[in-house]
């Protein structure tokens, strides 16, 4: 078993519960942590025998296109889509982050992370 995480990937999204929210946008980070048998891929030096983090990067930018209310859900499409890709991982764990949440005061950063 191996890990290959991509973390801090950024991206401008119009995801949030109010309605202005989906209007003006916000900064959001992703964090990613696919555990699966890379035995083969280290041994062959073939990007065919692993995980390709391109394609990782892909999945992740197209769900991050289409506007959402709760981060939940955001993780959970990214989860989904990434294991519809590479049915035989063990598991992906994914993190996202929403900056200057609207919650009443300061707040850097909220975060979600799922696991699937």
């Amino acid at each position: 078993m191996g890990t290959i995480s991509l973390e801090g990937l950024e991206f401008f999204a119009y995801h949030g519960v109010y309605d202005e929210e989906q209007k003006i946008g916000n900064k959001y980070a992703i964090d990613i942590i696919i555990e699966a048998d890379v035995a083969e891929a280290a041994q062959t030096d073939r990007l065919r025998d692993t995980i390709n983090y391109e394609i990782i990067y892909k999945i992740t930018a197209e769900v991050m296109q289409r506007r959402a209310r709760l981060l939940e859900h955001i993780g959970y499409q990214i989860i989904a889509k990434i294991r519809a890709a590479y049915p035989n991982i063990e598991s992906v764990s994914v993190g996202v982050s929403k900056f200057n949440p609207p919650v009443g005061g300061v707040c850097t950063r909220a975060k979600v992370v799922l696991k699937g």
